[in-house]
């Protein structure tokens, strides 16, 4: 299947994107890496767009290193993303996640925006900004906004992204000295999509858990945050499977995707405590 007709527009700067897409009648759609988007036109689930390219947009890509966080670029592909010196030093749960994203040409051409925007249940990313407590910046008609990452994801594949707004940044708080990143999946073959994954993020004023794969949005595991941070594992693994509501599919049942859930969760915390490799 091949998409509908439609538009094509490439902006040269930020202000040129904001005027393309009000000029666009609603009909605007952000193209950066185009790795979902342009499978969603050929399969008809988008119609009629006006496409605004931004990839060359430069002042969108790259990675800032500010006081306490990271200021990462819409644009900056997850390839870079895995290699950076700065988010493997002050946010190495990113770079893990890219280990886990598709394939190389995948990971060539997708843009962390992209996939924040695109806010896909069982991507990686996604969570890790849950994990982390990240920061999106969004630029709009009426200049810039900030959304704190657990307010950004709303439903499948549904942002607090508004008509005519474009996702530009996002800002990682720095780890701390000792802090522990870990990424736990279970999936199928190498490069699919995870039947269950966990984010933990262990810092010394507590404990934050994500999890992918397991519901319509990527979840911030509250309760399970709080036993753990009593120090009682089993009454987070408790707290962690009954606060999910994991779908059935082909792939795998909801009981199951809970089950994995609590293990990926031991798995993490010997990992952070490094009692796992």
């Amino acid at each position: 299947m091949k998409a509908s007709p439609g538009g094509y527009a490439r902006a040269n700067d930020l202000a040129h994107a904001m005027l393309l897409l009000a000029s666009a009648e609603g009909m605007g759609r952000v193209l950066a890496g185009g790795q979902s988007l342009i499978a969603a036109m050929n399969m008809r689930l988008s119609t009629g767009d006006m496409l605004v390219d931004i990839s060359r947009i430069t002042e969108l890509s790259g990675v800032t290193d500010g006081q306490t966080t990271l200021r990462i670029g819409a644009l900056t592909k997850h390839a870079e993303i895995g290699t950076s010196p700065l988010i493997r030093k002050h946010a190495p749960l990113l770079a893990e996640a890219v280990t886990y994203i598709a394939h190389a040409a995948i990971r060539n051409r997708g843009t962390i925006g992209g996939a924040l925007a695109h806010a896909d249940p069982a991507a990686e990313f996604p969570a890790c900004m849950l994990a982390l407590g990240a920061t999106l910046y969004i630029h709009g008609p009426d200049g810039e906004r900030s959304v704190a990452a657990e307010d950004f994801f709303q439903g499948l594949f549904e942002t607090s992204l508004e008509e005519g707004e474009i996702l530009t940044a996002i800002a990682v708080p720095k780890a701390e000295a000792n802090e522990r990143q870990v990424l736990q999946e279970v999936v199928r073959r190498s490069g699919d999509y995870a039947l269950a994954g966990l984010c933990l993020v262990t810092r010394s004023n507590g404990h934050r858990i994500s999890l992918l794969s397991v519901g319509s949005t990527p979840v911030l595991a509250r309760n399970a945050m709080v036993q753990l941070d009593r120090g009682d594992l089993d009454s987070a693994v408790a707290a962690l499977r009954e606060e999910i509501d994991p779908p059935s599919d082909t792939q795998a049942s909801a009981d199951y995707r809970r089950h994995i859930a609590g293990v990926l969760l031991r798995r993490a915390v010997a990992q952070s405590r490094g009692d796992a490799a």
